[in-house]
């Protein structure tokens, strides 16, 4: 793995995150300010989610 492999990951995070928005942006507010609204044990456990299907998916992947 070089830069360039962790360019193309930023590059595509980028792209995925900015679908949503583009695509229904009044939806993307409600969801922030429902996220905006969890106690923090909640949103750790969705970032601890989220970390752990990322990295099942990168292990599949490769």
């Amino acid at each position: 793995m070089d830069w360039k492999d962790i360019g193309v990951a930023l590059s595509l995070m980028l792209i995925f995150e900015g679908v949503l928005p583009f695509l229904v942006p009044n939806r993307v507010r409600v969801v922030a300010i429902t996220v905006l609204q969890l106690n923090d044990q909640t949103l750790r456990l969705v970032g601890l989610f989220c970390m752990v299907m990322g990295l099942g998916l990168l292990y599949w992947v490769r």
